[in-house]
């Protein structure tokens, strides 16, 4: 039990940034390129990219290189549902507002 506490905290460490769950959001719903993540996030590349480094050091995304273009997408099963469960909760079109 302490080691899947373990697992859970350190996924639940990576969930906690803002920027790292605004990129996780978009991944849970395919595949994006480092481009792509810049443009809806309305962030410079280099802070994306720190994110993204954060995220793949954990196992949670993975990335692969098409051409110049690198894209990013959840390898992490766990770390998917979570995702899809935060969306449905918060982002959804049925989500409750929580004030």
């Amino acid at each position: 039990m302490s080691e899947k506490a373990k697992l859970a905290t350190s996924m639940m460490k990576a969930l906690s940034h803002e920027g790292r769950l605004m990129i996780l959001c978009y991944l849970a719903h395919g595949e994006k390129s480092v481009t792509e993540l810049e443009d809806i996030l309305s962030l410079r590349q280099p802070a994306v990219s720190q994110q993204l480094a954060r995220l793949r050091a954990e196992g949670i995304i993975e990335a692969r290189r098409d051409g110049k273009a690198i894209y990013y997408r959840i390898q992490d099963a766990r770390a998917q549902k979570m995702m899809e469960t935060v969306y449905d909760l918060y982002c959804g079109p049925n989500s409750e507002s929580y004030s």
